[in-house]
């Protein structure tokens, strides 16, 4: 969560965002915001046109934005991104994360972002980049993160004036009561807090030791852990007994000090004890201590101090040392030697019997205590498994299991795990969200927030709905399933599994998308009718002849009838509407009944007890229906654009930059992008063939616009005058213009046969379903000409379906 404490700093959680009022551009399009950053990657800022929520975040954000990324890809990279999709993404260029709280500030002009280091507004310029279509309307400022904690204070919104350098003098530096080190460890405190991982907690602690130090002249009783020891140096300890160790010469203070670095990377210790710690450590082989001893006694030395002072030195494993950003970050621990005892089984005290096959794993309670909060009570809170070496965990999946296991000593997930949205992932996500494994259920939540797609959203809501710390993962299912509506609830019926909420929430989402409110009625009528198959409302009216609503929808009758005021009937066509009326739908659901006739009523007499009403208005997300009539028609999505979408006379698309077409060839006399959209024959227009990935490539492609989109359920060309007919192609779609889904496959196809004929295809299953803003036509084998068998001779094309 995020917690704002009196002007100090504002903590941002992973995954969320904040937006205080008072972050808010005076000009729209023009302002520059300064601030101080305390984080270990992704410093994120997000401008937009309006203000986001809480649990914001910019990788679903629909609405136009520009977001600012410092210490991405684990603080090795910058990025901007432009509504989503990445424009610049740089090494090297200054602009990283600190530990310690940095001076940042980015500006805004029409356009043009800069950004610098240091207190000082408009100054230390590190990096500008100019967008060549402006969002001139960003105004809202938002601090965000990515999967770690970022700590923000200082943030102030300035105007933008021709004399930037004057704007420092206006910037509100807090003075704070607290000084630098300790607001920087209260925000680290803080963060340690929400992680709830880490050894420091088993410092000097019985809990789970399995071995003691008896240390000094008064014979001080030290527990400790073989397996961390054993980790970070060679202390010579078995793994069958337990051990204990004599230390008559060396003091507490000594042994406290190398214990305190081995188990939180940090030591405090007096000068004059510098040189026994020196030497325990070289004793044990605490490499690390034994050369940050050396390199503090030389100092010492060299400046002639006096090393048996009683003033205290501060020791930290330095940060170059630390080959990982999770566990063991920031400790002298051997990563390697942690792989090989998981593996071996040395100084194992655990076994763990998992899944219904009781399979074994052999683990040690001080690693999984460590990372995890119910793990370390189950082993140290005098239940059985306090006393036992042995747990069983029957309803756990073993695969999914033993990879989290592996994280905990590795810091990292196995491969097989994020090779994509599949079912190890999902259990792996449950598990660490049931055990507590902070860090791994954020690298979980990261893979499916970047591999979401239609495909998957209905799989993942019914797993993760009911986890609370999942829910962005949950809203951005949702979103997706919303603006993928007609084709998630067509391509499969998995979507009547989901939960009454879930469900809920797709069809009141604002981005709900959909080409007809049929579809919204079918889909509710099979979610509520748990069905197993897909069918629409006409199947639905002749079940229920035979049964009762009670029969027929049990326990989720209760929820249709909710569902159904969802429906915008007025908004479906007359002559369908009559036809509910007489359906035996209407004459055993009341529900339905009244919605229907009050429809009627609405389209016929204009009647209604309130217009204002949402039924009444079209969805702000709706598709134009441009429906093939027949072979040359003016009803496809490309004359529509050459009438401004209905607003003007026809002009040729291309030339008023309607929509753009480009072909495999250069631009010609005979390859023209202007002629497939005009309404003119031309006897040769063709596309010819360019080398793709060491094969023979040609193809006409469109681009709808950049703020369009098109579900295609029908195509049509026309041939040139030539006779190089087509054989095989693909008629293809695409979001970006680089990944394509085939919409249709022709495998000898022999329709087109004379020159300068028409010739029309639907598009049928799924994929008329999705939106796209590329297509394509990509012949994929030589045509019936034998001169020039690659040129793709085509003078016409038109395509159809639900536009927006």
């Amino acid at each position: 969560m995020m917690d704002k404490k009196q002007k100090k700093f504002l903590t941002v959680a992973p995954f969320e965002c904040a937006w205080p009022n008072d972050l808010r551009f005076r000009e729209a399009g023009r302002g520059c915001v300064a601030f101080d950053a305390f984080a270990h990657n992704d410093v994120t800022i997000v401008f937009r046109e309006q203000v986001g929520s809480q649990h914001y975040h910019y990788k679903r954000d629909n609405c136009p934005h520009y977001t600012v990324i410092i210490g991405s890809h684990r603080n090795k990279r910058f990025k901007i991104e432009v509504d989503g999709k990445t424009v610049v993404d740089a090494a090297g260029v200054g602009l990283c994360c600190s530990s310690a709280f940095q001076s940042y500030w980015i500006s805004i002009y029409d356009g043009l972002i800069s950004i610098g280091k240091g207190r000082y507004p408009f100054q230390n310029l590190c990096f500008q980049w100019l967008d060549s279509n402006p969002n001139c309307s960003v105004q809202y400022v938002g601090l965000s993160s990515w999967d770690k904690h970022v700590g923000y204070r200082n943030v102030n919104v300035l105007p933008v004036t021709p004399n930037h350098l004057s704007l420092w003098k206006h910037v509100d530096y807090v003075e704070h009561d607290l000084g630098e080190d300790d607001l920087e460890q209260e925000l680290e405190d803080q963060i340690a807090n929400y992680e709830s991982w880490g050894l420091g907690k088993f410092l000097e602690n019985w809990e789970l030791s399995d071995m003691f130090f008896v240390v000094g002249k008064e014979e001080r009783v030290v527990p400790a852990h073989k397996l961390i020891l054993a980790a970070c140096g060679d202390f010579g300890l078995s793994s069958s007994v337990e051990e204990v160790v004599h230390l008559p010469d060396i003091s507490y203070s000594v042994l406290h000090a190398l214990l305190q670095y081995v188990y939180t990377g940090h030591a405090q210790i007096l000068e004059s004890d510098l040189r026994s710690l020196k030497s325990l450590s070289l004793q044990y082989k605490v490499m690390p201590l034994v050369k940050q001893c050396e390199e503090i006694l030389e100092q010492l030395t060299s400046h002639e101090q006096l090393v048996e002072s009683p003033k205290p030195v501060d020791i930290s494993y330095p940060s170059w040392l630390q080959c990982s950003k999770t566990f063991p970050y920031g400790l002298p621990i051997n990563r390697e030697r942690l792989e090989q005892f998981l593996s071996t089984g040395e100084y194992s005290d655990l076994d763990i019997y998992v899944g219904v096959h009781d399979l074994v794993l052999q683990s040690h309670k001080v690693i999984l205590g460590s990372w995890s909060v119910p793990f370390a009570k189950m082993f140290t809170n005098g239940m059985r498994e306090s006393a036992s070496s042995m747990v069983c965990l029957k309803d756990v999946p073993f695969e999914a299991f033993k990879i989290m296991l592996e994280f905990m000593y590795t810091g990292e997930i196995n491969k097989e795990a994020t090779g994509g949205i599949n079912t190890l992932l999902l259990q792996l996500l449950l598990l660490a969200d049931e055990f507590g494994v902070t860090l791994l259920h954020q690298e979980c939540c990261k893979i499916l927030l970047e591999c979401l797609s239609e495909d998957s959203v209905c799989p993942i809501l019914q797993v993760i709905s009911s986890v609370p710390s999942c829910k962005l993962i949950e809203e951005t299912c949702e979103r997706i399933f919303s603006m993928h509506f007609d084709y998630c609830t067509t391509a499969s019926i998995d979507f009547v599994m989901l939960d009454e909420a879930s469900f809920s929430n797709i069809l009141q989402h604002t981005d709900l998308t959909v080409t007809s409110e049929e579809r919204v009625l079918n889909a509710i009528l099979l979610w509520c009718l748990q069905a197993r198959e897909l069918y629409g409302w006409e199947t639905v009216n002749e079940l229920i002849v035979n049964s009762t609503p009670e029969m027929l929808f049990g326990e989720r009758l209760k929820s249709l009838n909710g569902f159904l005021n969802l429906v915008r009937f007025p908004l479906l066509p007359l002559e369908l509407l009559k036809k509910f009326e007489g359906s035996n739908l209407c004459q055993q659901i009341p529900t339905f009944d009244h919605l229907v006739k009050e429809a009627i009523r609405f389209l016929e007499f204009g009647v209604t007890g309130s217009k204002r009403s949402q039924k009444f208005q079209h969805r702000k997300s709706s598709f134009k229906e441009l429906l093939y009539i027949c072979d040359g028609d003016s009803n496809g999505v490309l004359y529509f654009a050459g009438t401004s979408y209905g607003k003007h006379q026809w002009v040729n698309p291309v030339l008023s930059k309607r929509v753009t077409i480009t072909a495999s060839s250069p631009i010609s006399r005979c390859t023209d992008p202007k002629v497939l959209v005009s309404r003119n024959f031309q006897g040769t227009s063709l596309a010819g063939p360019q080398m793709e990935d060491g094969r023979n490539a040609s193809w006409w492609m469109v681009d709808v616009g950049q703020d369009h989109q098109l579900m295609c359920n029908y195509y049509t060309l026309r041939q040139d005058g030539s006779g190089a007919f087509m054989r095989r192609w693909n008629f293809q779609g695409s979001l970006d213009g680089k990944s394509w889904t085939n919409l249709r496959i022709h495998e000898n196809d022999q329709t087109i046969c004379k020159p300068g004929q028409f010739a029309s295809w639907p598009i049928t299953g799924p994929n008329a379903l999705l939106p796209f803003r590329f297509f394509r036509l990509l012949m994929t084998a030589p045509t019936t000409d034998d001169t020039n068998p690659w040129n793709c001779c085509i003078c016409f094309l038109e395509l159809y379906g639900y536009f927006r």
